[in-house]
Parts: structure tokens; C-alpha cells; sequence
């Protein structure tokens, strides 16, 4: 099995050769879940960009989820137990992500809108004011021109330096292997 580390730097490192950011994680799992790189790819594609580029759930950590769908999920639609199980480790992995980064929506880190909009909507609270997250890029837009067009943003070392998804890719493969460790 991958070591945190180990499937970090693989996740970086397939985003900082072209893989969207649901694609780089999913796709440093898929292979030792039994699913070939190729439909991984395809499979996970779409939910780049916060889905489709919309920017709403990162796409670090839908790929989280698609790999522990592969590893946990249940081809009986009437299995409540597997269905409730999969959506508690889910939403744990899935805090623990945003407890490392403020959130998982991507419009939020990105700096698009406020960390904790996406909550206070939800709850329906007081919009937040902008505050910091983890990283020197919190509250400033790091995407150029239109964030929601549906046309994915030339890769060059400044695109890479602007943004912190490669950081995030790492961060959610990261979370993954030690939740593949310690099923062991």
C-alpha cells in the first residue's frame, strides 16, 4: 500500500502534469482498487473544477470519494448498513480535509467567496466576512477571467505558482492513505 507521503507526491505530481484535480487523486488510488488509469480518468474527469468547473465541492475531495466508493461501496441499492457506512467514513474524510483547509467547497478556496459561505447558506447564517484560511492565498481569486466558464485555464508555471491546488491534491491523497492504513 502507498504511504501518505508517497501517494502526496504522486497526486501533486499527476495534477502538475495536466490531470484535473479529481483525476490526480483518484487516479493514485484507482489502479490498487482494481480500476485501469484509463476509465479512472474518464470516470473522474467531470468532477474537476468543483464539478464541471462550477466550483462547488473541491475536486480533491470528490476524487477522495470516488476512490472510497471503489474501496467501500455496494452494488445493492438496498443495503442500508453499506449505504449508511459509506456516507459516515465520507463525511469524516471529508472533515477532515476541511478541518486542514477551512473547507472543501472550491469556490472558497480559491478565494472566489468567503471561507464558511457555503456553511452559512446551508444553515442559513449571516453570510461570514472574509477571514484566513490555511494558506497566503486566502481571500484573493486565484482564477483569471470567468472561474464558472466551462473552459478549463491554460497550465504554465504560473498558473501552478497561483494556485493551491497542486497543495490540495497532495493534502486529500494524503488523507486517503492513512485511511487505507489504518484498515490494515
Amino acid at each position: 500500500m502507498m504511504t501518505e507521503e508517497g501517494a502526496a507526491r504522486t497526486a501533486e505530481s499527476n495534477f502538475r502534469s495536466g490531470y484535473n484535480c479529481s483525476q490526480a487523486v483518484f487516479c493514485t488510488f484507482a489502479p490498487a482498487l482494481g480500476l485501469d488509469k484509463s476509465t479512472a480518468k474518464r470516470l473522474s474527469q467531470p468532477f474537476g473544477g468543483g464539478i464541471c468547473r462550477m466550483r462547488h465541492v473541491c475536486g480533491t475531495v470528490s476524487g477522495m470519494l470516488l476512490a472510497l466508493g471503489l474501496l467501500e461501496g455496494s452494488d445493492d441499492v438496498a443495503d442500508k448498513a453499506a449505504k449508511d457506512s459509506i456516507y459516515r467514513h465520507g463525511q469524516e474524510l471529508s472533515a477532515q480535509f476541511k478541518e486542514q483547509h477551512g473547507s472543501i467547497e472550491c469556490r472558497e478556496l480559491l478565494g472566489l467567496v468567503p471561507l464558511g459561505s457555503a456553511d452559512a447558506l446551508l444553515h442559513k447564517a449571516a453570510l461570514p466576512a472574509a477571514r484566513p484560511a490555511n494558506s497566503e492565498k486566502a481571500g484573493q481569486s486565484v482564477v483569471e477571467g470567468n472561474a464558472t466558464a466551462p473552459l478549463s485555464e491554460a497550465r504554465s508555471e504560473a498558473y501552478y505558482k497561483k494556485r493551491p491546488c497542486p497543495e490540495l491534491c497532495a493534502s486529500a491523497a494524503a488523507i486517503f492513505a492513512r485511511y487505507l492504513a489504518a484498515r490494515q
